[in-house]
């Protein structure tokens, strides 16, 4: 029979009947406990949870570690690779003294695995399967992130969204955006802009400013077509969950973006999942790199749809882990919300850091065992603080935990390997080469088809036909007015009519939008 010591009394409050993530071992007074298991049920993943910790204390292979696991228990999961050290997920792991001391230190049965890897990049320019959302379906309030909105102008832009979804105007690509904005703002267009609210010009060049500026950034590759099916995340390759690797690449110029794009995969998730109830594993764990990102400059709006999202996600099956510096870069209506918290080493070198210490040390269970403040401030690489959810939905002790080592590649592949796995993925001829179809640029700007080159062209002639014995032919047909004032004034016409009306009303049920402004998909 085990010694009843504190590590092993620790180890008893993360018992589990079920499947469980093994995380690591106990250490207590510097000395590890092999036989003291650390671990966190699989059916309390959908509770959220918080990797935290300073640059350099193993964030990034802890995330490697549980991604392992979770894949090989079958669960799908998206990390954001922002600085590409998990690419080596898609080749088994090396031995080493290092790797031979952990496993010692933690009792792992430690095997070399290869995992089933898609490497997916924001747009065009990256090494892996471009990605795009359509402006309509991401929505006006993550885009008011995206842009550095304000209050105001963020109200301003969903009040233009709002414009175009009455018109029947697709938001497809930056120029569908840039033409409603240049029409609202033109002589043509004024009218329209007073009834929408009284949205000031001023502001609306605002947005088109910071809508060039993203331009600029490379923005205008990511939104468009095809847009990216969030159901593509949760694929299984012989019983394991495939792991999605969201590559920064080329839009390390715009994290917002990055960041944003994830809060746009969990809203659209969020829509289109189920309702799943208590499961034994979630369907789903997504992991949020660099987390202050999304919430830095974050309007309250913002904020508040992010807390919804993230309280009623797991309802879904779906798991969110925050993965920052300091666990102050998270709000507290959302830090609340995250049952699983594995802090690394924190630093308190300046005044601010010993305040963010001091409120991280409150936020976990009391231990007997560990002066907290004082074992944040002295883990070693590769260890954490760690407290989760039990079965029961209990806070387990915390526990001062030796994490086990990852058991794929902890070094990145390098550009030329990812592109050659983004080849032969399936999901490369879906997404791969970018579609330009009519939308609000092509139906403000009047023009009728585009050729290859863009430039205008002629809709081929119709046959007219011909009459039967002793009908009257019919009329000639009347030379139709498509620039862009006869184009509204027949719109108006029409929506004026009792079978304008009707249709408007459905279209107005049809275009509905969820949390964050994203239109729901039908």
């Amino acid at each position: 029979m085990a010694e009843n010591t504190p590590a092993r009394t620790i180890a008893d409050g993360y018992a589990t009947d079920g499947a469980a993530l093994e995380l690591g071992t106990v250490l207590v007074d510097g000395v590890c406990d092999p036989g003291a298991r650390i671990r966190i049920p699989l059916a309390t993943l959908n509770r959220h949870g918080l990797v935290a910790g300073a640059t350099g204390t193993g964030k990034t292979k802890t995330l490697q570690a549980l991604a392992g696991q979770l894949s090989d228990a079958g669960v799908p999961v998206l990390l954001a690779d922002v600085k590409g050290d998990l690419s080596g997920m898609v080749r088994p792991g090396e031995q080493s003294k290092q790797v031979d001391d952990r496993v010692r230190d933690t009792g792992d049965d430690w095997t070399p695995t290869a995992y089933p890897v898609q490497f997916l990049s924001l747009g065009d320019g990256g090494v892996a399967v471009p990605v795009r959302a359509t402006l309509t379906q991401f929505g006006p309030i993550l885009l008011a992130k995206v842009l550095g909105l304000n209050a105001t102008q963020e109200s301003t832009l969903g009040l233009i969204f709002h414009w175009a979804d009455l018109r029947g105007l697709p938001l497809l690509d930056t120029k569908d955006l840039r033409a409603v904005i240049t029409h609202l703002t033109s002589d043509e267009g004024k009218a329209e802009l007073k009834g929408i609210g009284g949205v000031s010009p001023s502001t609306a060049g605002v947005i088109l400013r910071s809508l060039v500026n993203l331009e600029a950034q490379g923005g205008d590759t990511f939104f468009g077509e095809p847009e990216f099916d969030p159901a593509d995340l949760m694929r299984q390759i012989d019983g394991k969950g495939v792991v999605t690797l969201l590559e920064l690449a080329e839009r390390a110029a715009n994290p917002v973006l990055f960041s944003t794009f994830l809060m746009w995969l969990l809203a659209e998730l969020y829509e289109e999942l189920p309702e799943a109830g208590d499961l034994d594993r979630p369907k789903l764990v997504f992991f949020f790199d660099e987390a202050h990102l999304l919430f830095s400059d974050a309007s309250k709006a913002f904020l508040d749809r992010i807390e919804q999202t993230v309280k009623l996600i797991r309802s879904k099956g779906v798991g969110v882990f925050f993965c920052t510096q300091l666990p102050t870069d998270v709000p507290n209506e959302v830090l609340s919300q995250l049952g699983a918290r594995i802090q690394h080493a924190l630093r308190a070198f300046t005044p601010d850091d010993q305040k963010a210490l001091a409120r991280t040390v409150k936020t976990y269970p009391r231990s007997e065992v560990y002066d907290l403040e004082s074992a944040l401030t002295s883990l070693g690489t590769g260890e954490a603080v760690v407290t989760v959810l039990s079965e029961r939905g209990a806070p387990t002790p915390v526990a001062w935990t030796r994490l086990r080592a990852p058991r794929s590649l902890m070094a990145a592949i390098g550009d030329d390997a990812i592109r050659e796995e983004a080849a032969r993925s399936p999901l490369q001829a879906r997404y791969g080469e970018m579609v330009d179809r009519d939308s609000a640029y092509e139906r403000l700007t009047g023009r009728i088809a585009s050729g290859p080159g863009g430039e205008a062209t002629p809709v081929q002639a119709q046959p007219t036909p011909t009459p039967a014995p002793g009908e009257a032919p019919p009329p000639p047909p009347q030379p139709q007015d498509f620039s862009e004032k006869g184009w509204f004034s027949k719109v108006g016409e029409f929506l004026q009519s009792p079978t304008g009306r009707q249709i408007t009303n459905t279209v107005t049920r049809e275009i509905t939008r969820s949390l964050f402004g994203t239109r729901r998909r039908r």
